[in-house]
């Protein structure tokens, strides 16, 4: 007898409706994925173009910064044997300190002498030299002092002042070209430019061209730029040496004061400060100065420092105490991210073992701490490197021709001699110096956070 039943039409019925729902089921979750599937590759290929994007913006700053800043770093200059011509020099022996005679005595005809100096044509010396080296450029004597920069002459001055055995002797000399017969010969102006867009006479431009055929004109490294302080008088012996000095004074001054009282505050507020109100404003205004403009903390240092206490105008002493205030809630905030980011079993285990509160901050939280700290406070720095706008306000934006030797001298700092070089009415000239100047500074802000990476890995601590 056979069992096996036949399933009757209802069966069958139900059998292939329950087949067509898992298929539409599937179906649908098959749409889904393949939606699901389009829309996390449509998500990546945004973000993969946001990150080129943003790659190339980058990129193409710094590929123009390079190209303008790095044609900088060399200038234009004139290679002379310079003949010191004692009919032309002629001034009495250098003093020399006798016996019996008085300090105050000694330094007036010390004076004497170099009035002497100060009287000779020192122009005279240079033309002479280089009519002397290439007798073809008599014809255009009037003009061969306008080749090179003004001051010039005051370096040969002190030259011989320093070392007067030099008188009846040659030597040769390098010096800095006018800033705009630099222009025309590197080539920063288009020499299809009519006479009257010229900022040379077209007997300068003449004579520019065969100097440099001729070898006295050539194209050297400018250390000027690195050695010598702004100038006004002598555009192209301009140099970052006073900006640079003025802005190490101020992170130096932001390092002893921001970072400790910004470190000190936060292990206070994180570890040891009871939670009351008190307490909570004070965290709700550290956070809230960490969002005020710099311009502000300007006014603030400009109407404290300066017209409250007193201090030197243009001083890096000033610029570095109103940076400390700007950069001290950048410490503070990234202090206690540091310390909130050690286990609290950490604490939990010290304490368990008998150590007190302090041993338990100072010997196990602060060194695991040590590495966001460190990095922190370095980025704190770096920031305050490069503003700008604090430092307008308490006047070191004023044109200073002296390389500042304390932080009481007045002096600029790179942003704003940036910020000073980008408005100078020579154009052609500036423009590649302050590129260059953009080039120092990012490389110093950019060793800064290279700095806090490899101090970071140097104490970071796995656990």
């Amino acid at each position: 007898m056979n069992n096996t039943q036949t399933p009757n039409a209802d069966q069958v019925f139900d059998s292939a409706q329950a087949d067509k729902a898992k298929a539409e089921r599937l179906s649908r979750i098959q749409h889904s994925l393949s939606s699901r599937h389009r829309k996390e590759k449509m998500f990546k290929s945004f973000g993969f173009a946001a990150v080129l994007s943003g790659l190339f913006f980058v990129v193409l700053l710094f590929g123009s910064i390079l190209a303008k800043g790095l044609p900088a770093f060399w200038q234009t200059s004139l290679v002379v044997p310079v003949h010191f011509d004692s009919a032309l020099i002629q001034v009495s022996e250098k003093p020399v300190m006798q016996q019996n005679e008085s300090p105050a005595q000694f330094e007036e005809r010390m004076i004497d002498w170099q009035t002497e100096l100060s009287m000779v044509d020192w122009d005279a010396i240079i033309v002479s030299s280089m009519i002397k080296a290439d007798p073809s450029l008599q014809a255009q004597q009037d003009n061969l002092s306008g080749i090179y920069t003004s001051s010039e002459s005051y370096r040969v001055r002190d030259v011989v002042m320093e070392d007067p055995m030099l008188i009846g002797q040659t030597k040769e000399m390098k010096f800095l070209a006018d800033a705009n017969v630099d222009v025309w010969v590197s080539g920063k102006i288009d020499r299809d430019l009519p006479d009257e867009q010229q900022q040379l006479s077209a007997d300068m431009r003449q004579l520019s061209d065969q100097l440099k055929a001729e070898g006295f004109l050539e194209n050297t490294f400018n250390t000027a730029l690195f050695s010598n302080p702004d100038s006004r008088s002598s555009p192209a012996t301009a140099g970052l040496a006073g900006a640079f000095m003025g802005s190490l004074f101020m992170m130096l001054i932001v390092i002893f004061i921001s970072i400790p009282i910004g470190v000190a505050s936060a292990i206070y507020l994180e570890e040891f400060a009871p939670k009351n109100v008190i307490t909570d404003i004070i965290e709700v205004n550290i956070n809230n100065l960490a969002a005020v403009p710099s311009i502000v903390f300007g006014l603030l240092g400009a109407a404290i420092f300066i017209g409250w206490m007193h201090l030197p105008l243009s001083a890096p002493l000033v610029g570095g105490l109103v940076l400390s205030l700007m950069t001290l809630p950048t410490v503070i905030i990234t202090t206690r991210a540091s310390l909130k980011a050690v286990p609290p079993s950490i604490r939990q285990a010290a304490l368990g073992l008998g150590a007190s509160r302090v041993q338990t901050v100072f010997h196990h939280v602060l060194p695991l701490a040590l590495p966001g700290i460190l990095t922190g406070a370095i980025i704190g720095v770096a920031q305050a490197l490069g503003e700008t706008a604090p430092l307008l306000l308490i006047g070191m934006s004023a044109f200073v021709a002296s390389v500042p030797a304390t932080p009481l001298d007045q002096s600029s700092a790179l942003p704003v001699q940036i910020f000073l070089w980008q408005g100078n009415e020579l154009r052609n000239f500036f423009e590649g110096r302050t590129a260059a100047a953009i080039i120092v500074l990012l490389a110093m802000m950019i060793g800064l956070n290279s700095l806090a990476i490899w101090l970071r890995k140097k104490f970071e601590v796995r656990w």
